[in-house]
């Protein structure tokens, strides 16, 4: 962190400098750079990078750093209107719209503006990211022989036993397939099971990410309820009955949003509906590896009770280390994983080698197990730490589960409530949160909001963050108290 400080501290000085130097000019040589401001080359290296990047400085190998010569001035804007024909065209014909919403994806990748307290991460707080360990993986796998060169398309043989071994059961390598992260997983898995206009079933509430896959493959998503037992095995048949769907999306293990694990009993009747369907079952075991300390034993996941090819599994490195550790598996059984493997060809080509590489060197270190212990400890503390906070401070939101895995709290607002204005007021307390709407299919039963407890500093930050939201709270309750003496 204090390497980062200091690159973004050097960057600004010389950018403040950079008048000093007519175009093309030679800036001060990187020893003096490194004499001058006291600090490693490596963060002279990175801060000239950044310039670079910038469009400020160029960057000459073996003979400096020269002020960039001004851009010429753009020419007048292009008339781009002819798009929303081009886009629309033949539109009436689409069974779903194929227009794309990223907005309930961005709300977790988007950084907050300054001092906002990041209440709506999707990934770890670079505190608690094994950055160490998968900068050292990532030089041993950059001297691995043939570390550069290209993989087997499906993922290389070493990765794809460990993801194999991981799910469990009778799973083999042969039926893994690496692959770019968890969201490319799911698109190549609903691509490859669905049509465009087929109606394909999703959990309610569910993950807005694969809601937003579904709608861009031109399907259709169908909502099943769940509670804190998963889905609901009855209205997961009524809903095959009734559409015809041949894919049902689920999270089993510490669902998104609501942190729900799928009960040992409706386990073996999800996939015998679903059999009985002659429908796949795409399981998203996004998180298994963000287990809490107080999680007890896991329940395989649904992949590895399957004989019958129904799952389609995906798992994936990238909660449990870095957003850019992006290494997933794809497993499947029977003539589906052909293809899985076709479309995953076509649109990726392969994960690189080196990413690979490093996946293979981080999980077979001593130091995955201690990260994986380290983190189960410290989520479980700052989880603990928001109920408590939640509790004191803002009893009037419902928390029907506390889950023992998995990195957010889903919490129920007042009946009555407006959401978009409590998500709003909650901003201008210094708080990013995420709001519920994004994640239902259909109209919501109810306003909910969505709170991240591990994309920020530690348990004060957290502490923090929902005394700003009492203000919000305060703010928006009473004007909801207001609207409603009116209208009476």
């Amino acid at each position: 962190m204090q390497e980062r400080s200091s690159v973004g501290e050097l960057a600004e000085r010389l950018r403040r400098e950079l008048d000093r130097y007519s175009p093309g000019g030679k800036l001060p040589s990187s020893r003096a750079l490194v004499e001058r401001f006291r600090v490693s080359p490596v963060t002279v290296s990175r801060a000239l990078a950044q310039l670079a990047a910038e469009g400020l400085v160029v960057t000459r190998p073996g003979a400096g750093a020269f002020r960039a010569r001004p851009r010429t001035s753009p020419g007048p804007a292009g008339d781009t209107s002819w798009q929303e024909v081009a886009l629309s065209a033949g539109g009436a014909a689409d069974l779903v719209p194929r227009s794309v919403d990223a907005s309930g994806v961005t709300v977790s990748l988007a950084a907050p503006p300054p001092g906002v307290i990041e209440f709506n991460g999707g990934y770890l707080h670079p505190s608690l990211q094994p950055e160490r360990a998968m900068s050292a993986a990532l030089a041993r796998a950059g001297r691995r022989p043939g570390a550069w060169g290209r993989p087997p398309i499906e993922g290389l043989p070493e990765l794809r036993e460990w993801f194999a071994r991981s799910i469990g059961g009778a799973v083999t390598a042969a039926e893994v397939l690496v692959g770019a992260g968890g969201q490319t997983a799911l698109t190549t898995a609903l691509r490859a099971l669905a049509p465009p206009g087929a109606p394909v079933l999703v959990e309610s509430p569910t993950y807005p990410g694969m809601l937003a896959i579904a709608r861009t493959a031109g399907l259709r998503p169908v909502p099943v309820p769940v509670d804190r037992d998963g889905v609901k095995p009855e209205l997961l048949a009524d809903a095959f009955r009734a559409t015809g769907a041949r894919v049902f999306v689920c999270q089993p293990l510490f669902q998104n949003p609501t942190g729900a694990v799928l009960a040992p009993a409706r386990r073996g009747e999800v996939l015998r509906i679903a059999r009985e369907a002659g429908a796949f079952v795409v399981e998203d075991d996004f998180v298994r590896r963000l287990a809490h300390e107080d999680a007890g034993p896991l329940p395989r996941p649904l992949a590895a009770d399957d004989p019958d090819g129904v799952v389609v599994h995906v798992g994936s490195l990238t909660k449990g280390t870095s957003p850019s550790f992006r290494v997933s598996a794809l497993a499947a059984r029977g003539p589906v994983l052909e293809r899985l493997r076709a479309i995953q060809v076509v649109d990726t080509f392969f994960v690189p080698r080196p990413l690979q590489e490093a996946a293979l060197e981080l999980v077979g270190s001593p130091a995955w197990p201690r990260h994986l212990r380290a983190i189960a400890t410290e989520l479980k503390a700052r989880r603990d730490a928001m109920t408590s906070a939640l509790a004191l401070r803002l009893p009037e939101l419902a928390l029907p589960h506390v889950p023992s895995g998995g990195y957010h709290l889903w919490l129920r607002l007042p009946d009555g409530t407006d959401e978009a204005a409590f998500t709003a007021a909650a901003l201008r307390a210094g708080v990013a949160l995420t709001p519920g709407r994004p994640y239902f299919s259909a109209e919501p039963p109810a306003a909910h909001v969505r709170l991240s407890f591990a994309a920020v500093a530690g348990t004060e930050e957290i502490e923090e963050g929902v005394r700003r939201l009492r203000r919000a709270a305060d703010e928006v309750l009473a004007e909801s108290v207001r609207h409603g003496a009116r209208d009476l």
